[in-house]
């Protein structure tokens, strides 16, 4: 794509280039744009230490963070003509119709680490005794915009199990099927006439890996699935994607259209970092900017990821005690915030493809197996196996390869979110803790001896010159739990820092209205307030939560 000034809105300030900072480890800085750098920009400035709010400037509602939850809330919200909406973001927003191509191309995930759109964290080593990436998107669109664009409800087992009144399935099935234009499935399930597209994939639509994966699969005895959000999911088949025409429509597109962002009642205020919550006594008033603005709003909602949402409530003395005091933080809610945290992760099972078989390598992700292991309670579907072209190819032998990526969907070991600093441009610490549950190292076991025998099956095998990861020799459980810790990857699916759940529920940080407990004015509402991992990918989810919570709350 070309760039030029003509492509950047009208009207806003341009920044001053003695403000870029660089994304270093895991030490976060403020990337700030210079005028026509980027193509489509919406550049704004960051708002001035002395600008001054009057009270016709107060606005009704200020959102933090615009990505799969802060998107769906500001686009809600601002249904209502006389309700006022400041939507604040980090990073950099975009025209809808263009975005970067490291954003908007669906084969791209994790934008390449593109300091200027993804957060640059890295957790703590942890009990597998490696830090991993754990990529954020940083831009109007958050990870919805550099995800792997899957696009699956949680199953009404993960609402089950969460047992929150008001959130179960029955409850969240209007919501889900008023967030969808899809395509394929039963009209029963599905809508059609939604704001956030859906594609669902079929044979054909897939690369011949992914058909040769499923038919390996099909051929171990398992079923066809049609449609993952259907009554049984148990098997294997095409995903259902956010891709339209080859582009990763993410909710900064689907949610911020042109005429929604035309609207007078929504402000969007990108390239903007908050330092945390302004309180008077319990009562959330406004935040404040890293450069030290104060804005006011009559409540405060805090939608800027499972890591972001954390650390601005602990910044602002909603957490742990003493943690909190620590860091001379004064408390204003002793919360279990960043305690209970959970994703899930992946394990590698690669290959070296032999070039003349594996054809064609686009969608990168087309398929998966959804099982469960021999522990898992009934109806619980606990493990999957994608089959994806998302391979550092040099890495092969024979210069291409793919990967059969063993994942957890129901991981049972819990990690954490804390502050090493009170400094806002300090990235929060992170452990994922994975696999520290002996539980969750016997079911990825199942597992890979499950990915391994597929990989081994006709007509999959015919593709395969030599197994990479784990290596060929490894068959003992020891040396598969050895290979598993030092390559396990996540899914970049954090969720339960600040966990859903009535007052006396001991990890419960919200309410069932995402109301911050024993505070007014604040809510959280995006995949942090998951009291528990979905047995899926999170984006979804996270939107049809901010949907129902705008229906909801918002009426």
């Amino acid at each position: 794509m070309s760039y030029d000034e003509s492509n950047v809105e009208e009207n806003e300030n341009i920044e001053s280039p003695e403000r870029r900072k660089i994304i270093k480890s895991t030490m976060l800085t403020f990337a700030a744009l210079t005028a026509g750098s980027l193509s489509g920009v919406s550049q704004a400035s960051e708002l001035n230490s002395n600008t001054k709010q009057t009270s016709e400037q107060i606005p009704d509602v200020i959102i933090v963070g615009s990505g799969s939850a802060g998107s769906v809330l500001a686009s809600r919200l601002t249904e209502k003509a006389d309700r006022q909406v400041l939507l604040l973001e980090a990073g950099h927003s975009y025209k809808p119709n263009n975005y970067p191509e490291e954003l908007a191309k669906s084969d791209i995930v994790g934008a390449n680490r593109n300091p200027d759109v993804e957060w640059g964290y890295n957790t703590e080593p942890g009990y597998v005794g490696h830090p991993i990436g754990a990529i954020r998107g940083k831009v109007v669109g958050g990870s919805s915009a550099v995800n792997g664009a899957v696009a699956i409800r949680a199953r009404p087992e993960d609402y089950k199990r969460w047992n929150l009144p008001g959130w179960s399935y029955e409850d969240m099935l209007p919501t889900f099927k008023n967030m969808e234009n899809r395509t394929g499935g039963d009209d029963a399930i599905h809508g059609r006439s939604g704001p956030f597209p859906i594609r669902q994939l079929t044979y054909n639509d897939i690369t011949p890996m992914q058909r040769a994966f499923m038919d390996a699969t099909i051929a171990n005895g398992y079923k066809s699935v049609a449609d993952f959000d259907g009554a049984n999911a148990h098997g294997v088949g095409p995903y259902p994607m956010n891709i339209v025409d080859g582009v990763r429509v993410n909710t900064g597109m689907a949610y911020l259209t042109d005429a929604v962002r035309a609207r007078p009642n929504l402000t969007i205020q990108p390239d903007v970092m908050i330092d945390r919550v302004i309180f008077e006594g319990k009562r959330a008033v406004g935040v404040r900017l890293a450069n030290g603005t104060v804005l006011k709003a009559k409540e405060v909602i805090l939608s800027a990821g499972s890591y972001g949402s954390a650390a601005i409530l602990l910044r602002s003395g909603v957490g742990p005690a003493s943690d909190l005091k620590a860091l001379s933080i004064p408390v204003v809610a002793d919360l279990p915030v960043g305690q209970n945290m959970v994703d899930h992760p992946f394990y590698y099972n690669a290959y070296a493809a032999k070039p003349d078989m594996v054809g064609a390598q686009s969608p990168v992700i087309g398929a998966k197996l959804w099982t469960h292991s021999r522990t898992a309670a009934k109806g619980e579907l606990d493990l999957h196996i994608t089959a994806t072209h998302l391979f550092p190819h040099e890495q092969s032998p024979t210069k291409v390869g793919f990967v059969l990526a063993v994942a957890l969907t129901r991981p049972e070991s819990r990690g954490r979110v804390w502050l090493a600093s009170r400094d806002p441009m300090a990235a929060p610490k992170i452990d994922l803790n994975f696999l520290a549950a002996e539980s969750d190292r016997i079911r990825l076991l199942d597992g890979i001896k499950l990915a391994r025998k597929i990989g081994k099956s006709a007509p999959l095998d015919k593709m395969i010159a030599t197994e990479l990861n784990p290596q060929p020799a490894a068959q003992s459980d020891e040396a598969l739990l050895a290979s598993a810790k030092a390559t396990l990857d996540t899914y970049h699916h954090p969720v339960a820092t600040a966990p859903m759940g009535l007052r006396d529920n001991p990890i419960a940080v919200v309410d069932l209205q995402a109301r911050v407990h024993g505070l007014t004015g604040l809510r959280v509402v995006d995949a942090s307030i998951f009291p528990d991992a979905p047995s899926v990918a999170t984006n979804v989810p996270t939107i049809a939560a901010a949907e129902h919570i705008a229906r909801h709350s918002y009426a």
